[in-house]
């Protein structure tokens, strides 16, 4: 009798100790440089001031190129606190606010000339650094959101201070002073926001060690700046220290923290011949460590410009709202010039046209329309580096959310890529765990592949090997080795002929199906010295093993309506078998690496948008290819730089998160332009008066307010992302 049973826990092995490190970049690879002139492509740099802000350093020779918002958000809450302060005695002792409320304060000699200096201070202080943000757009021939708040702020203060000689004539110093208010706030507000948003790169940076213990020829250790580190050299990272650069440990071994790289929560056990990522935290054991890659061409060098990329992508929504931009600039322009004209002709020229048309520009600014999506943006490349996806083009993440089918490579996507045990089966008086035990005992000194895989079977179990002696392979049948007064065989059908057995009946129907599904079986053979005929105890079926998460990502595709294909160059039966197992909608066996992309363009052809998920070199056309290209993060070069979403964690259910991000983040964008756009459709006409005969008119300082209003509900939408279920 034989009894079989579904291995459960042999099929679903838990992830390997190198999972999910990311790829390391060639040196020869310029891609994946950092650029000293790198800027983000978003209208905050713009603000951020009219000279070159574009201070990209690197941190200690790893850092990226990117914007830092830190001292420009210091600087606008700075000014915003101090003309705030000296607004107050403008306020009240402004005759027009006077005026309009209804009180007095006692006068003195020269209080009259309180308003206009201290106005005239928050203007110099306050207004002029937006009048020198305007000088590059003047400059380049584009006006834009500068030169209309330049314009607001330049036409309110000239006015007001004529009024100063021309009698009977209400000045608005305090409309100057609380229009500059309002938008040194609104910039503080936004600077923070961005700052906030764009923090991976700095998270990222900080990442990195300054030093490094270097490990002398003598043996002796030196702690040397990281910068100083070449490929080669040997570096001893000690319990609890970050490790300076990407290598390969080659003494001692420790449990390594790299989740603020890869994600992955658990600890990494790492042992001699392991990679080991700069940036991450050693546990409690002693590393020696010799290096493969230092400052830009580490895997977190590699991370951090990837999310440099995203930053300075544009996607379709983000170029819809510059142009957009660009248009309002241009009605600003006209509804002003109407609106002078208009009032002109019904008032003649006053003051209140100019107030008119102060108050129009100051509505038209397209602050709000011009933060709607690099917000969104950077809190969504933060997020998507954070959850193990990096976004190389923010292009690729805005088209996922249409995807109609996903096309999975098999082999290192939905697979791990090598051997492991997929089922067994034993004879009623051996259990699972002592045939697993006693056949890795055997294969212990194998180099093959289906020794290996037997070997990480047990060792996932967590079994205690028996001991053997005096292994023997046995060239194309196997391996032996001794236990007792037994020889214990482990090897497949020509194991078999030479020692003239017959399997069972169940455990040859077992070797069937293994077969029709393309897995390999092997046999645990034991043969008494005394002679009698050999026993076959058990059978293994290996096969590439898929990952536990495959099934996942399937069944939550399937899900949210979208399509799960599958394509390899194994052979039918094997294609067939995984396709089956994990519930794929079709799959496409045996086909040669140069017409992977032409099956991707053949599903086009049907009408569908194809995402591809692959991470061989065979992979790179048909990730250029397909609509949205994503790379498993341990994959090659050339796959992650064909892609445009990288899994940092190889974790293929990590498809799903890119999916919920892309509708989250379209969302936030379409939801930000309606409201900025639709707060200018609503606020240009009552700016320019045409409420006025029924007494409604909009003063510079409410339009100022209600401009900085939407902006910061602009901000907030955006940072709302973050609360979104990945």
């Amino acid at each position: 009798m034989v009894e079989e049973r579904e291995n459960t826990n042999l099929r679903e092995p838990m992830p390997g100790a190198d999972g999910g490190l990311v790829h390391q970049h060639s040196q020869k690879d310029e891609s994946t440089q950092f650029t000293s002139d790198g800027h983000h492509n978003h209208s905050m740099a713009q603000m951020s001031g009219a000279q070159d802000h574009g201070n990209h350093g690197g941190h200690d020779g790893h850092g990226a190129a990117h914007m830092d918002h830190t001292g420009h958000e210091q600087m606008f809450r700075r000014k915003f606190w101090i003309s705030l302060i000296l607004s107050i005695p403008v306020l009240l002792y402004s005759r027009g606010l006077q005026g309009i409320l209804g009180f007095s304060l006692p006068a003195f000699p020269g209080s009259s000339w309180i308003a206009p200096a201290f106005a005239v201070i928050v203007f110099i202080y306050g207004g002029l650094p937006f009048l020198k943000m305007a000088k590059p757009e003047l400059k380049n021939r584009q006006p834009g959101m500068m030169t209309l708040i330049s314009l607001a702020i330049s036409v309110s203060f000239i006015y007001s201070a004529a009024t100063l000689f021309l009698p009977n004539q209400m000045d608005f110093f305090w409309e100057l002073v609380t229009l500059i208010d309002i938008m040194l706030f609104g910039h503080w507000i936004e600077m923070r926001s961005v700052r906030q948003a764009s923090g991976a790169l700095d998270a990222l940076a900080k990442l990195m060690p300054d030093t490094a213990e270097r490990i002398l020829p003598d043996g002796a250790t030196e702690r040397i700046p990281v910068s100083q580190l070449r490929n080669g050299d040997r570096v001893l990272v000690r319990p609890g220290e970050s490790i300076p650069a990407d290598g390969e440990v080659i003494e001692g071994e420790s449990a390594v923290n790299e989740a603020m790289i890869t994600g992955e929560s658990k600890p990494v056990a790492k042992a001699v011949g392991a990679r080991v990522i700069g940036g991450a935290i050693n546990g409690d054991g002693s590393l020696r460590v010799e290096v493969t890659a230092t400052g830009d061409q580490t895997a977190l060098a590699g991370i951090m410009h990837l999310v440099e990329q995203a930053q300075q992508s544009k996607s379709h929504t983000q170029i819809l709202a510059d142009r957009a931009a660009g248009w309002l600039f241009y009605v600003a322009l006209g509804s002003a010039l109407v609106t002078a004209i208009a009032w002109t002709i019904a008032t003649g020229f006053n003051v209140g046209v100019i107030e008119r048309v102060a108050t129009v520009l100051v509505i038209a600014c397209p602050h709000a329309l011009g933060l709607a999506i690099p917000l969104v943006v950077a809190i969504t490349t933060s997020m998507g580096a954070s959850n193990g996806i990096l976004v190389r083009d923010r292009s690729a993440l805005e088209k996922m959310r249409e995807v109609d089918i996903v096309l999975f490579d098999k082999t290192g996507t939905l697979t791990r890529g090598r051997f492991g045990v997929v089922g067994l089966v034993t004879v009623e008086s051996v259990s699972d765990d002592e045939a697993l035990a006693l056949a890795a005992a055997v294969e212990g000194d194998s180099e093959h592949t289906i020794a290996h895989g037997i070997r990480t079977a047990a060792e996932e179990r967590g079994l205690a090997l028996p001991e053997v002696s005096d292994f023997e392979a046995l060239q194309g049948r196997g391996a032996m080795a001794h236990r007792g007064d037994a020889n214990l065989y482990v090897g497949g059908p020509r194991l078999l002929e030479m020692l003239h057995i017959h399997l069972p009946e169940s455990l040859e129907q077992f070797e069937r199906r293994s077969g029709e599904k393309g897995q390999s079986v092997v046999h645990l053979v034991r043969s008494n010295r005394d002679g009698s005929q050999p026993e076959v105890l058990a059978s293994f079926a290996l096969a590439d093993v898929i990952r536990p998460e495959s099934r996942a990502v399937v069944h939550r595709l399937h899900e949210m309506g979208v399509e799960v294909a599958m394509l390899t160059g194994d052979s039918q039966a094997v294609a067939g078998a995984v396709a089956s197992e994990l519930g794929m909608d079709t799959y496409f066996a045996e086909v040669l690496p140069e017409y992977k992309d032409a099956k991707v363009k053949e599903l086009q052809s049907q009408g569908k948008r194809v995402a591809m998920v692959g991470d061989g070199v065979n992979d790179a056309p048909a990730l250029t290819r397909a609509d949205v290209g994503i790379a498993i993060g341990s994959g090659t070069d050339v796959a992650v730089e064909s892609a445009g979403i990288i899994l940092v964690r190889s974790n293929p259910l990590d498809v799903v998160k890119i999916i919920a991000l892309s509708k989250a983040s379209y969302r936030k964008m379409v939801q930000n332009l309606v409201w900025a756009t639709g707060y200018n459709v609503v606020a240009l006409p009552l700016a320019a008066g045409v409420l006025a005969p029924i007494g409604v008119l909009l003063s510079p300082a409410v339009g100022a307010l209600l401009m900085s209003i939407s902006t910061i509900i602009v901000a907030i939408n955006a940072q709302l992302l973050r609360g979104s279920d990945l």
